[in-house]
């Protein structure tokens, strides 16, 4: 598996939750489509270049100051490219991008207490083990 590639390592749970980010000194807001602690899926109609990093806030419920991020593309939809045909609207496939583990632990935390409770107890434990192959 490159490092570009995802194959779901991690359960995803479809959630909804604003995203703003900044693209050649425009502001955007778009949302996400679903996450999981590696990743999300931004649906926008104006994806960026793969391969492109940049920083954005993802807000979530109960917190009161989004987490600020840093993603990387690695595929996107868009009219004639679909890269992820499976995925139906368009959008970005987006892998968080750390530079210390701390940060992950704690954004992580939050993503999995989010999943538990948008899915319940049992469904996420189910996806967990599944990810696992257990």
């Amino acid at each position: 598996m490159t490092e570009d590639d995802d194959k779901r390592i991690h359960p995803r749970a479809p959630i909804e939750l604003k995203v703003e980010y900044k693209k050649l000194n425009t502001f955007f807001a778009d949302y996400t489509k679903n996450i999981s602690k590696g990743g999300t899926f931004i649906k926008t109609e104006r994806p960026l270049p793969v391969g492109t990093e940049f920083l954005f806030k993802l807000s979530l419920p109960k917190r009161d100051l989004p987490f600020v991020l840093k993603g990387k593309v690695v595929w996107i939809n868009q009219p004639g490219d679909q890269q992820r045909p499976e995925v139906k609207e368009m959008g970005m496939g987006i892998r968080f991008v750390f530079d210390r583990a701390g940060e992950r632990e704690g954004f992580e935390g939050d993503v999995e207490k989010l999943m538990v409770e948008s899915l319940g107890t049992e469904l996420y434990e189910k996806l967990v083990r599944k990810a696992k192959g257990s």
